[in-house]
């Protein structure tokens, strides 16, 4: 290790912007790589306005090495989550550094060692304030485009993050869908079946993205019931449902939301899904002012792929065939939207 190198925290504005456009150098050449959406970066990154920070221990740190920044490193402690679940857990997330073993290692280190001075008995990660952050490491795959807010990496950082001791606790995987020009017969059935068992069951087509708002609320009140048991998984408070609303509303298309109601008008499933739109940030590199946002929105227009982002049912209602309804009415509305797959 260089006589020059060093490990410090992110305390000023001018460490931030370091630390917040160290990837994009990092992956200069990497063609799947999507930087991410810099107005949005500045806003998560920002105590006052991501109120994920109030019930969390966080730091920051960048690696310097002579005269240049070659790493960084997040570490979060969840106390909402910790004691929920009646864990010592913390957190290690954004790591990201060039091909250098010894720099990896370093901030691995420094969380670890913070980790213990904040009374914590495991580090894991990559992992964020939640399940809705970028999470994990690419292990396979490397050869396929990468979708908005999930995470790309070399292959080198997860050699580096194993020699360091760390080993593998589960696996996300994400699931690529053909849309079929007509939906299967057998799918038909079990959906007109589904349809017929639950007549008291209302799918609810939304039109414009005033009408989404009116089902922020339900929709992730429900998320926050049924997501209980996925790794990871933190609630959202009525101020963080409202902000994580305004974040992606702009580019949601009502059409891809989907939602079921009972004989009260209550919703009980729902299912979201957004036109890619990584080829529109990858052009703008990341920037949505001032022409980026139409890059975006035009790349939506364009693209042939479908990400599902979000989905839940009531427990009462599983097990019933929803997840067929929702299903149907999601491949119809890509079908028509000329849409080839679908990334879930």
């Amino acid at each position: 290790m260089s006589n020059s190198f060093r490990i410090f925290k992110v305390e000023t504005k001018k460490h931030l912007k370091s630390y917040i456009h160290l990837p994009a150098k990092i992956h200069k050449n990497h063609s799947n790589w999507v930087p991410p959406i810099y107005m949005d970066e500045w806003i998560f990154y920002n105590p006052k306005k991501n109120l994920a920070f109030a019930h969390s221990t966080t730091t920051m740190l960048l690696a310097e090495k002579d005269g240049e920044i070659v790493g960084r490193i997040m570490g979060i402690i969840n106390h909402q989550y910790n004691d929920k679940l009646g864990v010592k857990d913390a957190r290690f997330c954004f790591l990201e550094t060039y091909n250098d073993l010894e720099v990896a290692k370093a901030l691995l280190k420094e969380i670890e060692e913070w980790a213990i001075e904040n009374g914590m008995e495991r580090v894991i990660g990559p992992l964020g304030f939640s399940d809705k952050d970028p999470q994990g490491l690419l292990i396979e795959g490397f050869d396929e485009p990468t979708v908005i807010a999930t995470n790309c990496n070399f292959p080198y950082l997860v050699d580096f993050v194993e020699q360091a001791g760390y080993e593998k606790e589960l696996d996300l995987v994400v699931y690529k869908v053909d849309v079929p020009k007509e939906i299967p017969e057998f799918y038909q059935k079990v959906y007109e079946r589904a349809c017929s068992s639950n007549s008291n069951l209302r799918l609810v087509n939304i039109k414009s993205k005033k009408e989404i708002r009116q089902y922020v609320k339900p929709v992730l009140t429900l998320v926050n019931e049924t997501f209980t048991g996925i790794y990871g998984f933190a609630e959202l408070t009525d101020k963080e449902m409202v902000e994580f609303a305004e974040r992606y509303i702009i580019v949601l298309n009502p059409r891809f939301l989907k939602v079921i109601v009972d004989e009260k008008n209550e919703v009980v499933a729902f299912i979201l899904g957004m036109p890619d739109l990584s080829e529109g940030v990858k052009k703008s590199r990341g920037y949505m002012f001032p022409i980026g946002v139409f890059n975006v929105l035009k790349s939506q227009k364009k693209t042939k792929q479908l990400n599902l982002l979000l989905g839940a049912i009531k427990p009462e209602y599983q097990n019933k065939g929803i997840s067929t309804m929702l299903g149907v009415a999601m491949l119809e509305e890509a079908v028509n939207a000329g849409m080839t797959h679908i990334d879930s």
